[in-house]
């Protein structure tokens, strides 16, 4: 079994910070890579940050890259990402998703994702 919780929501004006939480948990031995994506009302779900189970490689979509800093805990089974410079239109539901290190698949396609947490909403307004 495999379960992966997102924390860290909330709200914040523009111009803020804000820190999310993913966490895996198994009772196997497969490591597993970590990825960030998000979906705003009425848009498709989006690929936000990448990284793999090393924690060494990391990959940022276009419109996240230098604000968000993603980053995982010496045990390489949480992830921390930093969102800074937050702007309104990073409002979204934060969905953190797993695979195993070892499957095929783009790093930035969340089809390549059997593992889901079931969300955190982040809310950028003033």
């Amino acid at each position: 079994q495999v379960q992966v919780v997102e924390s860290g929501g909330g709200s914040v004006q523009p111009g803020g910070s804000l820190g999310l939480s993913c966490s895996v948990s198994t009772s196997s031995e497969v490591t597993y890579s970590l990825a960030w994506f998000r979906q705003a009302p009425g848009q498709e779900r989006q690929f936000a940050a990448y990284l793999d189970w090393t924690g060494d490689v990391i990959e940022y979509s276009d419109s996240v890259k230098g604000r968000f800093t993603i980053s995982r805990n010496s045990a390489k089974n949480t992830a921390f990402m930093r969102m800074n410079n937050l702007r309104p239109e990073d409002s979204a539901v934060y969905h953190c998703a797993a695979k195993p290190s070892y499957s095929y698949g783009s790093n930035n396609d969340q089809n390549n994702y059997p593992y889901w947490g079931q969300g955190t909403q982040v809310t950028v307004s003033s």
